[in-house]
């Protein structure tokens, strides 16, 4: 046998008498299995992996180097390669004058068998078939569809199968009929018993609940070891009132391990251990120990007899609020609805005062780009109040915000990038690209290291100007030269030195003005 690299030693000897009987023998892969006690998944990959060369070998295709194990899903090779011949010429016009029985011995082929492959894997063909047949005038004088005898038989099965979630090998055995038969009875003339099997499966996918079946089709039970292992904790959960840590010690098992065992495959004795009634769900019923009842009591107390907030009863005694307003809910409903607590649109429970107090920021902070902290200090707010405000009740408004953030970063990343790399204003940007108020805002709130870059270059920008202009504003403070005179004298640009004395130096303006108007009109 040739031999093949990649696999390893203790592998390939694992499997050395199973690939021995399949070169040596006839025996099906799940005999092989059986006999020599390996996995038919795990023997099966091996092989197709690697041992492709024996796989062709059998099955008489060893002159074949690119052909395709499987023809179709679920359809084993040897099937696919003994019948695909005689679907082939179901499928074809040559054969069109003869029924599936007649194919059937022509490719000496089990006609049942074949109709079989047929239904199962190419359900398009005898439809189409039929149709083509019955256009041409080719017709039998045969009954279609299921035999009365077989509804009759088959017909308690058929109502269990739709009724309940029962493998069909269990129907079959609880009614009595042959399993071969019920598959082969679904397969022909009930598709959608199979359709609506399969979608539940779907649906089951990763599905643990005790009872209940999961994606594999089978029912989700505790392991026989494992159900050993617990026992007697078990009995001991059901039957005493003795605490969870005092049974693992005295049974032996491990705290987590039983806690486990107990949440994932006895939720309902927990629920009904914890003293509420059958049917409630687990996570309804969370206990408080008795010393969280006397942590709380005094701040209770305090709520029930002042109008102070929540919060602050929490601070003045030490407690974590938002653990606090977790067990005033849970043991204290009546007090929370006193307090004028109202409903988020999630269910949550908020105090409406701080619901009316930020309801403002939380508008803004939903329908703008603008900044949690912008908006906190422009309305007066405290930052992590205000936050911790909406993370807890409203966590769509964050989602809303998010995604207005991520447009306007789409937005005014150009503008952004021109802001950043030139020394054009925020006005100027705004009328170049078109942005209206919004893009002020959004870099206020988002790029404020921009506006302080823009004011540095302002003050230098000022400074340099005053700098320039200083010696000709002088001049023209103490003589009476005209403003043209002055702008020549010391190489100006008389446009530029006009526009600077307008904004900057107007009271020396205003004086040249008198002094020259004085000129013009002397006094008598």
């Amino acid at each position: 046998m040739k031999e093949q690299r990649g696999i390893r030693h203790e592998t390939r000897e694992k499997y050395s008498d199973a690939i021995t009987l399949y070169v040596e023998t006839s025996l099906s892969i799940k005999q092989i299995c059986e006999q020599t006690g390996v996995g038919f998944s795990a023997f099966s990959s091996y092989l197709s992996t690697h041992h492709r060369d024996l796989i062709l070998k059998r099955h008489n295709l060893t002159e074949f180097k690119n052909v395709k194990l499987r023809g179709k899903k679920g359809q084993t090779t040897a099937a696919h390669y003994k019948y695909k011949d005689a679907i082939a010429a179901c499928d074809s016009m040559e054969y069109i004058e003869y029924n599936i029985s007649q194919i059937a011995r022509i490719f000496n082929v089990d006609c049942s068998s074949l109709a079989s492959q047929l239904r199962r894997h190419y359900p398009d063909i005898v439809p189409r078939r039929e149709q083509e047949r019955r256009r041409i005038g080719i017709t039998v004088n045969l009954q279609y569809g299921a035999r009365k005898w077989s509804k009759e038989e088959y017909a308690t099965a058929i109502e269990m199968l739709q009724s309940s979630d029962k493998t069909i090998e269990e129907v079959a055995e609880a009614c009595n009929v042959s399993y071969t038969g019920l598959r082969e009875h679904i397969l022909a003339y009930y598709p959608q018993i199979t359709r609506n099997r399969e979608e539940k499966r779907i649906r089951a996918t990763g599905q643990k609940v005790r009872g209940l079946r999961n994606g594999n089709w089978t029912v989700c039970e505790p392991d026989r070891e494992t159900l050993e292992k617990y026992e007697k904790a078990i009995d001991l959960y059901r039957t005493t009132s003795k605490d969870v840590k005092d049974i693992v010690r005295i049974v032996g098992v491990t705290l987590g391990g039983f806690r486990y065992h107990l949440r994932t495959w006895y939720p309902e004795l927990m629920v009904l251990r914890r003293g509420f009634d059958e049917g409630m769900a687990l996570e309804q019923t969370k206990r408080y120990k008795k010393s969280s009842a006397e942590k709380y009591a005094n701040a209770i107390e305090r709520l029930q007899n002042t109008d102070l907030p929540t919060a602050k009863v929490a601070a003045e005694f030490g407690l974590n609020p938002e653990t606090f307003r977790m067990y005033l809910r849970e043991h204290h409903p009546e007090l929370v609805t006193a307090r004028g607590m109202i409903r988020t649109s999630d269910g949550k429970v908020v105090s409406n005062r701080s619901a009316e107090k930020y309801a403002e920021a939380l508008r803004i902070y939903a329908t703008t780009s603008e900044s949690l902290k912008s908006i906190a200090k422009r309305l007066g707010l405290t930052y992590n109040s205000v936050g911790g405000f909406i993370r807890r009740n409203y966590p769509e408004a964050i989602k809303k915000h998010n995604a207005l953030l991520t447009s306007s970063c789409d937005k005014f990343k150009e503008g952004i990038s021109i802001l950043k790399d030139s020394n054009l204003s925020i006005n100027a940007i705004m009328e170049e690209f078109g942005y209206n108020e919004s893009f002020r805002i959004y870099v206020k709130a988002n790029h404020p290291e921009l506006l302080e870059k823009k004011a540095t270059r302002r003050c230098v920008r000022t400074k340099v100007a005053a700098d320039k202009y200083a010696a000709a504003i002088e001049h023209l403070r103490t003589s009476s030269d005209t403003m043209k005179d002055v702008a020549a004298k010391f190489g100006l640009n008389l446009s530029s030195f006009r526009k600077y004395l307008y904004k900057h130096a107007t009271d020396v303006l205003a004086m040249h003005r008198e002094q020259n108007r004085e000129k013009i009109n002397p006094t008598i």
